[in-house]
């Protein structure tokens, strides 16, 4: 993958410029539904636990995210699903939520393991989880907004 900013061109998209290529290149990009209360609460662990910040976050409806959605093709109107971009790739649903254990401490990358379930029954399981997750967990009016304290883990 190219990283030049001026002509960035990733998966057969074109960029705009607005994409970051030292993000792309040293960091994993991490889209979530920004009004979902689990979401929230899976990007909070991520927080607490990447401690060398090695993830950066936006909400999927967030402007900082709309660069990286437009790059890479991604359906934001789906929102039903984490988007993990790293090494140039987009991964979603369970594959996404298991390459990001791989980057926390101690046990966590331990679930890379269910990487030998199939895609297609990992995937079953997030989507009844995704599709009850509004009723599960609730929702927000709002997409979060990063507090200084964490500003660093944001797009």
């Amino acid at each position: 993958m190219e990283l030049d900013a001026s002509t960035l061109e990733i998966n057969g998209h074109a960029s705009d410029g607005r994409v970051d290529p030292t993000v792309l290149k040293n960091h994993g990009i991490l889209l979530f539904d920004g009004v979902c209360n689990l979401c929230n609460g899976f990007v909070n662990f991520v927080i607490d636990n990447d401690k060398a910040a090695y993830f950066r976050m936006a909400a999927l409806q967030s402007d900082e995210a709309a660069p990286y959605v437009d790059a890479f093709g991604i359906d934001a109107a789906a929102m039903d699903s984490v988007v993990l971009i790293e090494n140039g790739q987009v991964y979603r649903k369970s594959t996404a939520a298991l390459r990001v254990a791989l980057h926390l401490p101690a046990p966590w990358p331990l679930a890379m393991a269910f990487l030998a379930v199939p895609r297609p029954l990992r995937d079953y399981i997030y989507d009844v989880v995704a599709t009850n997750r509004y009723r599960w967990f609730g929702q927000r009016d709002a997409c979060r907004m990063p507090s200084p304290d964490v500003d660093r883990h944001f797009l």
